[in-house]
């Protein structure tokens, strides 16, 4: 039983170091909707480095520990919960994939006289799969948090 307490726990912090990058794309997304085009690349090509390396060990450990949890997780609300996490934070791990890497991909060795015509449009597209992203995230650790709290619940 200290197992998948444990276990739970690593996967909750896992999911709130992911939530918590996800929503700090969303509190920057108004103001850099505003910045002009080489300032934009430039934070996208520079601010982000962190988040490359430790955010994806970070992120794909949210995905693995809590596609476990569903399976150590008892029956009942719990699992419930602990499956409705799984499968916000998979939707966002996908949202990154679909939405997130090509524009980063086409960015990463741009200048600024060289970015395409439809900027605006890879800008709104990575800004907004952030936003998405950030909404799955916190509903997955609202989730991650619920489950434990009904198992914590006398019946």
């Amino acid at each position: 039983m200290w197992f998948v307490k444990a276990w739970r726990l690593i996967t909750t912090l896992l999911a709130a170091l992911s939530m918590g990058m996800a929503f700090c794309h969303l509190l920057e997304m108004s103001a850099k909707m505003t910045h002009d085009p080489a300032l934009w690349l430039k934070l996208l090509q520079t601010l982000y480095g962190t988040f490359r390396t430790t955010g994806v060990a970070i992120e794909v450990g949210a995905v693995v520990t809590v596609v476990v949890a569903a399976f150590l997780v008892p029956r009942g609300a719990a699992l419930a919960w602990t499956l409705t996490a799984a499968l916000c934070l998979v939707l966002a791990h996908l949202a990154w994939w679909i939405g997130v890497a090509p524009v980063n991909d086409t960015m990463a060795a741009l200048t600024p006289e060289s970015l395409p015509a439809d900027w605006m449009r890879l800008r709104i597209q990575w800004q907004y799969t952030h936003a998405a992203r950030a909404v799955l995230e916190i509903v997955a650790l609202a989730a991650l948090v619920l489950s434990m709290l009904v198992d914590s619940v006398p019946q």
